[in-house]
Parts: C-alpha cells; sequence; structure tokens
C-alpha cells in the first residue's frame, strides 16, 4: 500500500485504505422497542471487534407524518404494505434513550454515533458528543440537512444509495462549503435487501477518486462476500446491520448479522485488507521451507569419474536441492568431474 490514499479520523481512529478497514455495526432499529434491548445490542456489537456502533436518530413524526393516504404506503419489498408512520413508529431509537446508550458504549470504549434524519436529531447528539455523522441515502438530497450538520466541523459519512453523480456531487459541495474537511462517501444499494449481482462495487473506488474522500460499503446485501470484496476494491469503511437474532424478527433483521457472524465479518474484511499487501516479487519469509519443493537436477543412477551426462543418469526432479533445470540442456553430453552417487544433487563442481 501506498501514503497517497486520503484519510479520516474518527475518535482518534484513522480510516483509510492504508488502515485496517473501519467496520461500522448499525443497530438500526433491532432493538424492537426495547431500551433494554438496545443496551445488549450495544454490549454484544462491542464484543464482535467492530470499529464503531451506530444508531438512527428519528421519530415517526420528524421523518414522515401520521397518514394513511397510498403515498404513505410501501409498495414490495420486505416491508410491503406497511404504512410509513407505523413503521418508523416502530423501528425508532426514541431520543430519550440516546443518553443512556452514549453512555453504554463509553463504558465499553466503544465508538457511537449516529445517523441524524432532521436537525433536531443532529443538534441532539452533538450535544452528547458525538465524533461524527451519518447522512442516510435517502437524506442525500437534503441539502439543508447536510449543510446543518456539516457546520458541526464534525466527520461526515455520506451513503450515495439512489443518487446519480450530479446529487452526490451537490451533498459533497454542500457537505464542503459548510465546513467538513473529514468526508466518507459510501457506495451503497438502496434495497433492502440489495441483490449481490447489483452491487457494481467498482463504483466505489470511482467515487474516492472523482471526489477526493475516503470510500466504503454500506451494505445491505445477505451475508459477507460483499463487504469482503468490497475491502479487497480498496474500500477503508464497512457497515453492516446488526441483530441479536434474526430469528427474533426486527425490521432490518432479515438482512442483519448476527453476533458470530458480525465477529466473522470483521475479522474476514481485516483479513482482505491484510492480503492486499504491496507489489512485491520478492520470496516471502513464509515461503522459507517451500523452495525444497521446486524441481532440480539429480542424479538417479551412480555416475562414474569421466561418464557423459545423459537423460538415462540425470533427472529434473523434486527436491530443489541441485542445479535448476533451467542448467539441464547445458550439462547433458558434459563429463562428471568425479564419481556421484545415485539420489546426489548435481553442482557445478562435478561438471567437468
Amino acid at each position: 500500500m501506498h501514503g497517497s490514499f486520503p484519510e479520516i479520523t474518527i475518535a482518534g481512529r484513522r480510516i483509510g485504505a492504508d488502515h485496517p478497514p473501519y467496520v461500522i455495526c448499525e443497530l438500526s432499529g433491532n432493538h424492537k422497542g426495547s431500551l433494554d434491548r438496545a443496551l445488549a445490542m450495544i454490549e454484544a456489537a462491542a464484543a464482535t471487534g467492530c470499529a464503531a456502533i451506530k444508531l438512527q436518530t428519528y421519530t415517526a413524526d420528524t421523518i414522515t407524518m401520521n397518514h394513511d393516504g397510498p403515498e404513505f404506503r410501501i409498495d414490495g419489498g420486505l416491508w410491503d404494505g406497511r404504512n410509513l408512520y407505523d413503521l418508523y413508529k416502530e423501528a425508532q431509537t426514541p431520543f430519550e434513550w440516546h443518553e443512556a446508550m452514549f453512555a453504554r458504549a463509553a463504558g465499553l470504549g466503544v465508538t457511537l454515533f449516529s445517523t441524524p434524519f432532521d436537525e433536531s436529531a443532529a443538534d441532539l447528539l452533538e450535544d452528547l458528543g458525538a465524533p461524527a455523522y451519518k447522512i442516510a441515502s435517502f437524506e442525500a438530497v437534503h441539502l439543508p440537512l447536510i449543510a446543518h450538520v456539516a457546520r458541526k466541523g464534525k466527520p461526515m459519512l455520506i451513503s450515495t444509495g439512489l443518487a446519480n453523480l450530479s446529487e452526490i456531487d451537490a451533498a459533497v459541495r454542500t457537505a464542503r462549503d459548510n465546513g467538513c474537511n473529514d468526508l466518507v462517501l459510501l457506495h451503497c444499494i438502496s434495497s433492502y435487501p440489495a441483490p449481490s449481482d447489483q452491487s457494481n462495487l467498482r463504483t466505489m473506488p470511482h467515487l474516492a477518486e472523482a471526489f477526493g474522500a475516503v470510500s466504503g460499503l454500506s451494505d445491505h446485501t445477505l451475508g459477507s462476500a460483499t463487504s469482503v470484496a468490497a475491502v479487497a476494491l480498496g474500500g477503508a469503511v464497512i457497515e453492516k446491520h446488526f441483530t441479536l437474532s434474526r430469528a427474533d424478527g426486527g425490521p432490518d433483521a432479515a438482512f442483519s448479522l448476527e453476533p458470530a457472524e458480525f465477529r466473522r465479518l470483521c475479522e474476514d474484511c481485516h483479513d482482505a485488507w491484510l492480503s492486499l499487501g504491496r507489489v512485491d516479487y520478492t520470496r516471502k519469509s513464509a515461503e522459507a521451507g517451500a523452495a525444497t519443493f521446486r524441481r532440480s537436477i539429480y542424479a538417479v543412477r551412480d555416475i562414474a569419474a569421466g561418464e557423459a551426462f545423459t537423460p538415462d543418469n540425470l533427472r529434473v526432479i523434486r527436491p530443489g536441492n541441485g542445479l535448476p533445470p533451467r542448467h539441464y540442456d547445458r550439462v547433458i553430453g558434459c563429463q562428471a568431474s568425479r564419481a556421484i552417487a545415485r539420489g546426489t544433487a548435481l553442482c557445478w563442481t562435478m561438471v567437468g
């Protein structure tokens, strides 16, 4: 890896392609309306080895209105037929829970921040000392909110699901024009769950190059393969939904990872990053004992001093302790400078 990539810092942790992946554990609404469960999720998430835990900060009233018209009902997908207000009422993390949740994370020594969905949510998070802010895909076109959050002067992560290049550009300009110096752009497919074959992860490094920002993935696919592939393409930040148990249900449980799965995700993403390394054709220390399994030139019969080397008495075989195979044609026809026992690795002093 080289030091030419952009990087940012959140709560003392450096984030960028030169650093281990910053894996964010998204709790969303899988607390099922229970503060005790939300606190238990924070404890379980902290134990997975994730870099940060993230909430979503809104109420049904700050994100929509209580209306039963057809425009306020979801058509298709995981939440087919649900009324928006009722869905968000179920999924919301009440404002009054936040202080306890931030305190629990602080006690565990894990970074916690959130996605504010309106200005009042951002102000609450600022009062609680949030070290960063996430802008959800659906809010990436909400430029007044982006401007309000950017003025907090904290790092921002913006998901780009649904947004075209022009809309992403407007969001980035708004964030930077209002004081955001540390920016992460998360490639995202706003489908729940998202199909892997529409993930188009090659967009992710293009985001980094086009906007001079740290890039990563907000991953709604099933499993962890897409996240690992994103790290292999240089993704510095991975966000994935979390649940204590899919069987217990919850608004986002169907595409969330359970604790053991999330721990494996963190490990696999880290291993994928380590495996990238750098361009290097030198022999690795791990290969030290393997060279003996190359082939080399060996005497396969007893050879008398002065006897000519032939295909009958010399072969290219394993192990690799003799002359390299490239010299085989050169030594055939030469004479042995001394007697050579069968099973001896050929060296130049044996060649007359």
